[in-house]
């Protein structure tokens, strides 16, 4: 099955993204010569499934952008929707990143639609210092490939910011599912909060966070949007992320979004749900190499699925980008001081299960 449209999605997959899920960023898994590790890649794709992830999006940063330049966008495409298909079912969302100018992405998001992929996530980097209408005329064109997730991603790892006339006028895009907002930036944040509530998108358009930097508080707080004169007032809520962040220790990340789901909205949030913001966040400096501007988070990612099990090195296609001096101790510190946010019992009492061929002979412990 083919989706060029939100209408075609299956209903499981529609009602799934709208209620709010957990998608991991899926990284590229490679062996000591840097070639892909197809039995340890498929692994994380059994992984996620199974800790409860709402699918998985990769073609990502996470998956490094270079799998363009070595060949390997559509190997990973395919292994991980043939994975994530046969061991989650048919309902877990499928989200292939699409990138480069318009016939590239078209060329990407040609192959994702034909590997039955639900929605892309647009990166806009190589739209660097274009025109905001130059920037929009190529997303309008890509609304017609596939269903869209519009994607705010911070310079650091390559973005840039728009403004929110770019965003107000991208959620009138009819095929525009969702905006993942990753600017690491509380203004930006809110310019586009505010974007798709003054566009009348709201019923169209899910929040999801991508920024890292804080994750727990754009999940359990709501967002004031007011009407121009003031007169009136609507609460906006991120209901779920697609972060590199939810690519490890996944299991802690569904248990916490299903703990703030089940809090009414308007209802007062519990102290110790509010707590996990600030060690949600130290975790993902360590991780995620904040002191050093983001260099370590791809191989701070891998390096925890290394102690697991999971993967055996932090390989990158770039043989310099490694972990930063201190951050293996970092993530040292994070796993020692927060316990409850890593999912190691989980994954060794299955990791077995998911690098066997035979995999779903085996029971799933929980």
């Amino acid at each position: 099955m083919t989706y060029r449209h939100s209408s075609e999605l299956p209903p499981a997959a529609m009602t799934a993204l709208r209620k709010g899920c957990v998608l991991p960023a899926h990284p590229l898994v490679l062996n000591s010569a840097r070639e892909l590790d197809k039995v340890r890649q498929r692994a994380i794709a059994r992984y996620y499934a199974d800790a409860g992830a709402g699918g998985l999006a990769i073609g990502v940063h996470t998956t490094q952008f270079a799998i363009r330049d070595v060949g390997l966008y559509e190997p990973v495409l395919e292994l991980a929707a043939e994975t994530m298909r046969s061991w989650g079912g048919p309902d877990k969302l499928l989200i292939a990143g699409v990138t480069g100018r318009t016939e590239q992405a078209k060329k990407e998001a040609e192959t994702a639609r034909g590997l039955g992929y639900h929605a892309m996530l647009l990166n806009l980097a190589r739209f660097r210092g274009a025109s905001e209408d130059e920037i929009l005329e190529h997303c309008r064109r890509l609304t017609q490939e596939m269903p869209v997730i519009g994607f705010a991603l911070l310079p650091a790892v390559g973005g840039f910011h728009l403004s929110y006339d770019f965003w107000r006028r991208f959620a009138q895009l009819e095929n525009v599912i969702a905006i993942k907002m990753a600017p690491f930036d509380r203004y930006r944040t809110l310019d586009i909060v505010r974007a798709v509530y003054d566009a009348g998108a709201e019923d169209r358009i899910t929040l999801y966070t991508g920024n890292d930097d804080h994750i727990g508080l754009d999940l359990m707080v709501p967002f004031v949007v007011r009407s121009a004169d003031g007169s009136s007032e609507r609460r906006a809520r991120i209901r779920g992320g697609l972060l590199g962040h939810w690519s490890v220790w996944v299991r802690p990340a569904v248990e916490m979004l299903d703990r703030i789901h089940a809090v009414p909205d308007g209802a007062d949030i519990p102290e110790d749900i509010l707590a996990l913001d600030s060690i949600i966040t130290d975790c993902n400096g360590a991780i995620y190499d904040a002191h050093n501007n983001l260099k370590g988070c791809i191989p701070g990612c891998l390096d925890v699925l290394r102690r697991q099990g999971l993967v055996e090195g932090t390989w990158c296609l770039d043989p310099n980008e490694v972990l930063s001096p201190g951050q293996a101790e970092a993530i040292d510190r994070v796993h020692a001081q927060y316990p409850e946010m890593n999912d190691d019992a989980f994954v060794a009492n299955n990791l077995n299960r998911w690098l066997s061929e035979r995999g779903q002979d085996l029971p799933l412990v929980a």
